[in-house]
């Protein structure tokens, strides 16, 4: 679930251990679908016409799939199909047909990162270990994407164990899934962890996706693959029924090729569960009809401080953050520069409490269901003992890390909670809008997509999240340009629980650029175009 400002990345996928480099081709993969681009109102009101239905829709994504992720280009982006995914869509045909519509999700496939559970597919985390492990319930978000009428399509390859397990590992990449591919050039990274559900989406493999963050994992690869993702507010969403890394900073999120996708997802997602605590805290005092949010104007007057620092991250995302800064000025944005007092300062605490809550957290689900698995120490002994299948490329220097660690009542684990919560949000985030009155901070999400390397491992070019990780607040990206054909993001961070405003700014500001491209699968860059 994480992507850190560190020498680490994040992994998940389909075939054991596939080679990096792409299958051979000579031109782009077709591109023409049928129901491309098109956003959840529009499938709303074919199938409200009477034009379309849920089974027909869920049929052609199937038939996607096969087409471009299963062979064509191969992205490896979907590690596993429910095999009841039809019969949900018929059933939710059966419910529109006696005028039953439980919401705008009414029939729309979605696709979930393969750490969260839903009945009857494995939760892997893209391990080997686990990859016939078949909870037997659906987490609480499973179960309000079902009561929403949404048809699970299937699990979506990540990195494995959320990229929690080596040092130097390669995003998008596990033991059971291989290596998914970046649709707009396949020797390019996607990112992670959940690489494959940004991926998918942005190859059209299914309306939206759900993905998982604990540092960067839904925000990197959305920007990375050219579409549209939240993080939430930790507690926005129930965790459980998600295989974890921290409790501290994980959430799941919606990742949509549009503003209002991601916010009809982000609805459906949220609510409160009293089997996760940070769900039910007093704090909570969101509206959650973002629906009402989705109109023109929010830029106008709204203060926006820029995190000019962020900009170095590449000359590309600079130069593209020039263009949406003056974007938002045109629709009368107030932009000043601002700065994160303490940024940074949290790296280390951050890894601590990271290391100390996997592997409280990882045993206590893996116990709870009764895994095949049950201990840190088991999951260390079974990739050693497969080193061939699980250890190819790079090794498990997290895992024997978090393993080392005592439990959650030592000292060095609550001190650097403490420390890393408030850096990166009382004495981080809120001090940097507090000192100029701002409603929101934007910055480069991260860099253009780097060749991927099994070898060397990640070259990460940095991001500009971090901070809203760590202190467990919204972060929304954006698509804001290209870097040689390669996808560019915004991203926008505010408070806790602002995501109402986050959406109604990123909303303003995607319909005025517009700025996503599809996808066309290059194997490579094209030769007209300057490698870098």
């Amino acid at each position: 679930m994480r992507r850190l400002l560190l020498p680490f990345c994040l992994t998940l996928a389909l075939a054991a251990c596939q080679p990096a480099t792409p299958p051979a081709a000579t031109a782009p993969a077709p591109t023409d679908f049928i129901y491309a681009e098109l956003d959840i109102a529009d499938l709303q009101s074919r199938m409200q016409s009477g034009e379309l239905d849920s089974r027909k829709l869920t049929q052609a994504y199937l038939d996607r799939i096969a087409a471009v992720d299963k062979t064509g280009p191969q992205l490896n982006a979907v590690i596993e199909l429910n095999p009841d995914a039809l019969k949900e869509a018929a059933l939710r045909d059966v419910e529109r047909r006696a005028n039953t519509v439980r919401g705008p999700l009414h029939g729309i496939p979605v696709l979930l990162k393969d750490n969260i559970d839903a009945v009857p597919m494995a939760t892997s985390a893209g391990s080997l270990a686990l990859k016939d492990f078949r909870p037997g319930q659906d987490a609480f978000l499973v179960r309000r994407l079902r009561d929403a009428g949404a048809v699970i399509l299937g699990k979506t390859n990540l990195s494995e164990w959320a990229n929690f397990r080596s040092t130097h590992s390669t995003s998008g990449w596990s033991g059971r899934g291989g290596q998914t591919r970046n649709p707009y050039a396949l020797d390019r990274n996607p990112c992670g962890s959940s690489s494959g559900s940004a991926v998918a989406v942005s190859a059209n493999l299914a309306t939206i996706s759900v993905g998982t963050e604990t540092d960067g994992s839904i925000l990197c690869p959305a920007a990375i693959n050219g579409i549209v993702g939240l993080k939430p507010t930790v507690g926005l969403i129930s965790r459980q029924g998600i295989l974890p890394i921290s409790h501290s900073q994980d959430t799941a999120g919606p990742m949509a090729r549009s503003v209002s996708d991601a916010a009809l997802l982000l609805a459906a997602l949220a609510g409160r569960d009293t089997a996760d605590a940070a769900t039910t805290q007093a704090a909570w005092n969101t509206t959650l009809d973002y629906s009402a949010r989705l109109k023109p104007g929010a830029l106008k007057g709204a203060r926006i401080g820029v995190l000019r620092s962020k900009a170095a991250i590449h000359p590309d995302a600079a130069a593209a953050l020039e263009g949406a800064i003056q974007v938002m000025r045109e629709a009368g944005a107030i932009i000043v520069d601002a700065e994160i007092p303490t940024d940074g300062q949290w790296n280390e605490d951050e890894l601590q409490l990271m290391l100390y809550e996997f592997k409280h957290g990882v045993e206590r689900y893996l116990t709870e269901r009764r895994a095949p698995l049950t201990t840190l120490t088991q999951l260390i002994g079974y990739n050693e003992q497969y080193r061939v299948s699980e250890m190819p490329f790079f090794g498990q220097e997290l895992f024997e890390q978090a393993n080392a660690k005592g439990g959650l009542g030592d000292a060095e684990y609550i001190a650097a909670r403490s420390r890393a919560r408030r850096l990166a949000g009382p004495e981080g985030i809120d001090a940097a809008l507090k000192a100029q009155q701002l409603v929101a901070l934007i910055a480069p999400t991260t860099g253009p997509a780097w060749l991927t390397d099994h070898k060397a491992g990640d070259h990460f070019p940095g991001a500009g999240y971090g901070a809203a990780a760590v202190a467990g607040y919204p972060s929304l990206t954006i698509p804001m340009g290209h870097s040689d054909g390669l996808p560019l993001g915004v991203v926008f961070i505010g408070p806790a629980w602002s995501e109402a405003q986050l959406i109604a700014l990123g909303y303003d500001y995607e319909q005025r650029t517009r700025a996503r491209k599809p996808p066309e699968y290059w194997p490579t860059l094209p030769p007209r175009t300057p490698r870098r």
